[in-house]
């Protein structure tokens, strides 16, 4: 299944703009914060497909019957560039544990890349439902890369994944090999380009937030 969050005019759409204005690509304190948010609504639309029981609550004048969320989540995230919407995410799941993957691509000289993926870390994923932040979904290559390594032993009850802005192609080739997890976007775009970037996409989500890199 595939949610874009922008279907609907909300102030989401003002977020995404931002974060794709290069007028304002400098601002890396307002693109953290626009992902930061965008996971926020995603974990607040997220929440609304959950399983809640009712507890009561002893109040100074009473006793309420709450409903709550009758397991936790856990969050998970693809380093670096997906810490602001992992961020968001956990403001609103603030009890779930984290899960963290280390992948990035590692390009060719002839302009092919492969997935490079040194460092998984995950609490028990048996049963649970599994949120994975990944700003941007492209090709989808690193996050089949990640469920594939992180379901290979347990399995969770369903997965989710939240992005900025993804691509149907990478829509399409998550799908193929995990057909029943759920999609949600702030954004989607149609086009990639040679070297696999979103057109017109916002540019390396990473360097955006947190600076250029280097890499051997």
């Amino acid at each position: 299944m595939v949610i874009s969050l922008s279907e609907e005019n909300t102030v989401l759409s003002e977020w995404v703009r931002e974060i794709r204005d290069t007028n304002i690509h400098n601002d890396r304190l307002r693109f953290r914060k626009n992902m930061e948010r965008i996971g926020e609504i995603a974990a607040y639309e997220i929440s609304k497909k959950m399983t809640y029981e009712t507890v009561n609550v002893q109040t100074p004048l009473g006793e309420a019957a709450c409903n709550v969320l009758a397991a936790q989540p856990v969050i998970a995230t693809i380093l670096r560039a997906g810490l602001p919407l992992h961020q968001g995410l956990l403001n609103y799941f603030d009890k779930a544990d984290c899960a963290f993957i280390a992948a990035y691509r590692k390009h060719h000289r002839d302009g092919s890349f492969e997935i490079e993926q040194h460092y998984v870390t995950t609490p028990p994923l048996q049963g649970k439902t599994l949120i994975i932040a990944d700003p941007m979904l492209a090709t989808g290559a690193s996050l089949i890369l990640a469920l594939k390594t992180i379901t290979e032993n347990e399995k969770p009850s369903h997965i989710h994944i939240v992005t900025a802005i993804a691509c149907t192609v990478g829509i399409e080739q998550l799908l193929k090999h995990f057909p029943h997890i759920t999609i949600w976007a702030a954004a989607i775009d149609d086009e990639l380009t040679a070297k696999s970037y979103i057109v017109p996409g916002l540019g390396d989500a990473g360097d955006l937030a947190f600076g250029s890199k280097t890499q051997a």
